[in-house]
Order: structure tokens, then sequence, then C-alpha cells
């Protein structure tokens, strides 16, 4: 099983497409070693930008270059960009529309030893609920390079996160990513689980050790948190009539909250959510507390059971 990192991938992507691309600028919170824009940096000095431990400056920042024809992309840890620059995210850069590109890493509670004041589990809440903005989680490294070479074709903000630690790979080259649309990894007709980010994989597992209990589940991965894919949940929701959902966000506001939204207005069926509980994580490595809170396969499977007794 291959590891490798989301933050990474997106390091080298970006420093493949600031060769072809001389708009692009790269700006960083002084966290470029742990973003990965190091690499941009090193070869771009004049593209790229520390603005030090001044977040909310660097966003007001890019908003100024995007104004000036560049194609900013500003990076941080998740709890800094989408928490202490949320105001300046919302007024300097979506109330506009500006071609933005937010990349944060250190996402969810995969942290780990940081602890609560750097765990991320309400990024997508946060960044969801702005108009014109698009949230895409990648589930592994082969993903996120394909995201982010969508995202310089799109116009308007994007906020993506990635993770700390490292992912299992799940796609080969010959994936295909588009903003907005599901991915079905895999087909079943007696409950689907939709996922994003590190548990993709879990859900992938989980599907496996439910088919030798005889029971048939189709796996999406849902990377794009918004626009989401309402066709995708509905036809999940006609043909196996259970969603559960898995995600390394809060249960409160994220994927779960999004897929819901849509579960309630067209195609209510009985739902259930494996995502951070509504309280903060301590400080431990990422493997620990993803056992602690239950983002695993076995979870997965325990949750999934519970939500088929309520078929009816």
């Amino acid at each position: 099983m291959e590891l490798a990192g989301t933050r990474d991938a997106y390091g080298k992507v970006l420093l493949e497409l600031g060769r072809d691309r001389k708009d692009i600028v790269v700006l960083d919170a002084d966290l470029s070693a742990s973003t990965k824009t190091n690499m941009f940096g090193r070869e771009f000095p004049d593209r790229f930008f520390n603005m030090g431990v001044a977040e909310q400056d660097m966003i007001s920042t890019a908003a100024g270059l995007a104004l000036g024809g560049k194609l900013p992309f500003a990076s941080t840890f998740a709890v800094f960009l989408t928490g202490r620059a949320w105001e300046q995210i919302k007024q300097s850069i979506c109330i506009p529309n500006l071609n933005v590109k937010l990349v944060a890493s250190h996402g969810g509670i995969t942290v780990g030893e940081d602890g609560a004041s750097h765990h991320c589990s309400e990024d997508f809440a946060l960044m969801r609920v702005l108009p014109n903005m698009t949230v895409i989680c990648p589930a592994d490294a082969v993903e996120t390079e394909k995201v982010i070479r969508e995202i310089v074709k799109h116009k308007g903000p994007v906020y993506i996160r990635l993770a700390r630690a490292k992912f299992p790979l799940i796609f080969d080259n010959n994936y295909k990513f588009e903003i907005g649309r599901a991915n079905m990894l895999r087909d079943g007709g007696d409950l689907a689980i939709i996922s994003v980010g590190v548990t993709v994989f879990q859900s992938l597992k989980a599907a496996e050790k439910l088919s030798s209990q005889g029971i048939s589940t189709r796996v999406i991965n849902m990377a794009t948190i918004k626009p989401i894919d309402k066709k995708a949940i509905i036809e999940a929701a006609e043909d196996t009539g259970a969603i559960l959902v898995a995600e390394e966000h809060s249960i409160i506001g994220g994927l779960g909250s999004a897929v819901a939204e849509v579960i309630c207005q067209h195609k209510p069926v009985p739902m259930k959510f494996v995502a951070v509980p509504d309280r903060f994580i301590y400080s431990a490595k990422a493997d620990v507390l993803l056992d602690y809170i239950g983002l695993r396969t076995d979870n997965i499977v325990q949750e999934a059971i519970e939500l088929l007794s309520k078929k009816s």
C-alpha cells in the first residue's frame, strides 16, 4: 500500500504549472515549508510572497493581485486560512467573485500532535456557506494533482483542503477529476457510503468487509463539497434506500450536512454519519486520533449495519 502526501503533490504540481503559466503568483503566511509552496518560491522568488504571520493581509493582497490580472494561490494551515481570515475571504474575494485559489494544508484532525488549537474540523462549513466559493477535498495525491490542474481553468474563488498526513493512493494517472462531479468507486444496492478525503480509502475497505457479509455497498467519492453533485446523491438514495456519510470534519456543517440538505428535499431515506464529534479533540498521533473518534473501517462497517436496520 503506497502512501503519498496531498500537500507534497500540491507543491510539485504548483511548480510545474508555474513554469507554464507566468501569471501564477503564490502567497504564504510563513509556513511554506509545511504547505510545500517553498518549491515554487525557490524557483520563482519574484512571484512568491511570504506575507509572514498575517493571514488577513495575505488574502487582501491576493485579491489585489487577482484584480491586477494575476492568478494567485494563497496557502497556510486550514485553521488559520478559514478561521483567522474568514472576513477577508468573504469581503475581498467572494463578494467581488475574484479568481483566487485558497489551498490549505493541515486540515482535519490528522494534524495530530499539534492539538485542538491547530485541528481544523470546521473548514467545510465555513467555506461552503460563502456564495461564489467552490470547496474541494481530494482523497489522495493523484486526485490532488488533478484538482490543482483543473482549478487553474476554473474562474472564481476555490478552497481546497489538504492534509499533513500521508494517505494511501486510490487513483492512477488515468483518473479524471471534474469540479462538481462525484465518482462512484464501487457500485452496490443495499446502501451507499458517501465519503471525502481520508475516509474514502476507509470506506472502500469497509465496503469489502460488508461484501463478505452479503451486503452490497456503493462507495462514492464526493471530492467537490460545493457545488455538490445532487444527481449522484439522489440516484444513490433511489437505488439503495440508505445513505452513510463518512468525513474527517465536524458532524455539524460538513459533507454530511450538505448531503442531508439534498436528501431531505428530494429523496428522504435513512441516513447516518461517521464524522468528528462535536467536541475538541486532544493531541496525539494522527492514527491514534482516527481510532479514537471512530474514523476507521470497522466503525464504518458498524454504522452501516445499524443503518441497514432502519431501512423499511
